[in-house]
């Protein structure tokens, strides 16, 4: 498939937020029954607002991907049937919901009523947003609980690690518990995700080029693909990239995502520097742009067999 960015910072910047708000409400919870110092509410205000931000941030990175964007409200009408329709409705709701949280505190309420039905919010989102792409069974590629598994996953462990960061600058007391969190996240995520690469190694097609084009002979050669230029098949429905980019790309992502931000985690931790807990976010988050790229542009359209074929 052909990787929109519109959607890669869709997925990646609500996932962050998602995680973020997830590593907050953990927090108050441990802090409530004692497992964990309470800290002040600045720091929940702050980040909160973090939080809102990166989930308006991919909101609004929606928008481009839109042909007719004055008509995205139409997106929630098919919440029936629709992951996409249900996903548009999540959304608002759960930014809504992280608004009333920090602005709970804001006010030195109890928010962990609010906290609860923003974590049940989180929680059906990332679910939402994974079955837009789990649920297209002819993409054999996207079409696993994995697929549902390593959203949440890596979701969860960007946030706990820009948790880490903004513990860093606003609630000392709770950098070893995000830190230690987010490496654990970053870990099991890894796990899954390559779980994942090697179950998409081995799959192959279920169409052939003979089934594609309803033609049973044995030795079918393409000589041209029946167009003299480029078309909307050609453009949406593949990545344009060589077999050596698409390596590339992988190792790239296997690297920034995984190992080297639990490089800067442990360093940040041992020496309480704000500057490499940082520098681990970005550079997770960097990497996850380039996971959710590969984990498009991975994806094999059936009609691929015919369009991608030309001599």
């Amino acid at each position: 498939m052909h990787p929109a960015f519109s959607v890669i910072f869709l997925t990646t910047l609500i996932g962050a937020g998602q995680g973020l708000f997830l590593a907050l409400y953990s927090a108050q919870i441990g802090g409530e029954f004692g497992l964990l110092p309470q800290t002040g509410t600045a720091f929940y205000v702050g980040a909160s607002v973090v939080s809102v931000l990166l989930l308006s941030g991919g909101l609004l990175a929606s928008f481009f991907h839109l042909g007719h964007p004055e008509r995205a409200w139409r997106a929630a009408a098919k919440w029936r049937t629709s992951w996409l329709s249900r996903e548009v409705i999540v959304l608002p709701a759960f930014i809504a919901a992280v608004c009333g949280y920090g602005l709970t505190h804001y006010l030195g309420r109890d928010a962990l009523l609010v906290g609860a039905i923003g974590a049940v919010l989180c929680a059906t989102l990332f679910v939402c947003t994974a079955m837009i792409y789990a649920c297209i069974k002819f993409l054999q590629e996207w079409a696993h609980p994995l697929t549902v598994v390593n959203y949440t996953l890596l979701g969860s462990a960007s946030g706990f690690t820009l948790a880490t960061a903004c513990a860093a600058f606003a609630a000392p007391d709770l950098v070893a518990f995000f830190g230690k969190s987010a490496m654990w996240l970053t870990i099991i995520a890894f796990a899954t995700r390559y779980a994942a690469l090697l179950r998409n190694a081995r799959l192959k097609p279920k169409s052939t080029l003979q089934s594609a084009i309803g033609v049973k002979h044995g030795n079918i050669v393409q000589k041209a693909q029946g167009a003299m230029g480029g078309s909307f098949n050609t453009r949406e429905f593949f990545h344009g990239k060589s077999i050596a980019f698409l390596r590339s790309v992988k190792s790239i992502f296997l690297v920034l995502t995984f190992p080297l931000p639990l490089l800067l985690i442990a360093a940040g931790l041992s020496n309480t520097s704000t500057a490499l807990l940082t520098a681990a976010f970005f550079v997770q988050y960097a990497g996850l742009v380039a996971e959710r790229w590969f984990f498009f542009a991975q994806a094999n359209h059936p009609q691929n067999l015919y369009y991608q074929t030309i001599s």
